[in-house]
């Protein structure tokens, strides 16, 4: 698998995903005496929004946001000429990241479940103003997007896709886009129409401002499935978190799936947070959302069933003991969690069941 690796707090992040991912592959708590799983490191450091201001003018921050996109997308399209099915990646720079996901045609997913209520968003990565290009002129900055027919057809299916395996019983309870379509001289709504008749499905296009309307007004029924132009869909993603994720930002990661066909099988894991460009060095980074990259990259990539809901449980067990780092407002390290978790958890190696069926949820 691959590994890409930030600025910031980017290594301290990469060492906690090696020694987590280790421990699940070779089956043991220290990561040792096992096979363990091929870490392809990308060469290339990339740059954080910080690191690039740090000491650069314009010019030289396009160039290296430039460098650092094109470096990035070729090195994932070699992994997955390999054969690499997952990438997890510290958090870089969003101008670059954005630019490779244009070409990468790249959509974010990510199930949200409380109260007995699931929704499904899916991030439209792949057209749209983050995905633009800039022009300078003095004193002027014009930003060029796309946004296609095409595309959308392909996020829309893409997105239904992953609802039907969500859900396997195939009962969806609404499908809503969030896009700013009235920019677009109907064309969009018009694509949208043309889907839904092909697709068989009934879409409906709001306004963000209405969805954000409904939300607070209604909520959302059990099984939407939320598309979401990405203008709006990450501002949003933490007040739908705080809705239906009961989670904090800084515990969740999410995966990017890539809509072009050479990378149909390459899945990129991350963090929801930043780069937290502050805490570098200082061993206090939250690793919470890093190790649970880790286990879905175990459980899903490397042979290792299990390996999430013992994450999951060792993690309530560090909750209920007060090991936090000071962000959740605990004392400790990054490396005393991590150090903890790894001491905690009931490890499944590969191809195998959880020692304990108890620990993880098991009858």
């Amino acid at each position: 698998m691959g590994l890409a690796v930030g600025h910031g707090t980017g290594p301290e992040l990469a060492d906690v995903f090696e020694r987590v991912l280790n421990a699940f592959a070779s089956g043991r708590p220290d990561g040792a005496g096992g096979p363990g799983v091929d870490v392809i490191r990308s060469p290339r450091l990339y740059h954080s929004y910080v690191s690039l201001r740090r000491g650069h003018d314009v010019a030289a921050t396009q160039r290296l946001t430039a460098e650092d996109a094109e470096h990035y997308e070729a090195w994932c399209r070699e992994l997955a000429g390999r054969g690499t099915t997952a990438v997890f990646r510290t958090a870089i720079n969003a101008q670059s990241l954005y630019l490779v996901r244009r070409r990468l045609r790249a959509v974010k997913v990510d199930l949200l479940t409380a109260d007995g209520r699931s929704l499904l968003l899916v991030r439209d990565q792949a057209q749209g103003f983050y995905t633009g290009e800039n022009t300078h002129t003095p004193g002027e900055v014009t930003r060029t997007l796309t946004f296609s027919h095409e595309i959308t057809g392909a996020v829309v299916e893409h997105a239904l896709e992953r609802a039907r395996r969500t859900w396997p019983d195939g009962r969806i309870g609404r499908i809503v886009m969030a896009y700013k379509f009235h920019l677009l001289d109907g064309a969009f709504d018009a694509w949208v129409a043309d889907l839904s008749e092909r697709l068989g499905v009934r879409i409906e296009v709001f306004q963000p401002d209405t969805v954000n309307r409904n939300l607070l007004a209604h909520g959302l029924p059990d099984r939407t499935l939320l598309i979401a132009g990405n203008e709006w869909a990450d501002i949003m993603h933490v007040m739908l978190l705080d809705r239906y994720g009961s989670d904090r930002q800084e515990n969740r990661c999410t995966e990017n799936g890539c809509l072009d066909p050479a990378l149909r099988g390459l899945v990129e894991y991350q963090t929801v947070h930043g780069s937290a460009d502050d805490l570098a060095g200082r061993d206090l980074v939250n690793p919470v959302a890093t190790v649970r990259a880790a286990a879905l990259v175990a459980e899903h990539h490397a042979g290792c069933p299990g390996a999430v809901a013992a994450t999951e449980a060792a993690l309530a067990v560090l909750d209920e003991r007060g090991v936090r780092t000071p962000d959740l407002g605990g004392r400790h390290s990054t490396s005393d969690v991590v150090d903890a978790l790894i001491d905690t958890l009931d490890v499944p190696g590969p191809g195998s069941v959880p020692r304990d069926a108890v620990l993880v949820g098991g009858p």
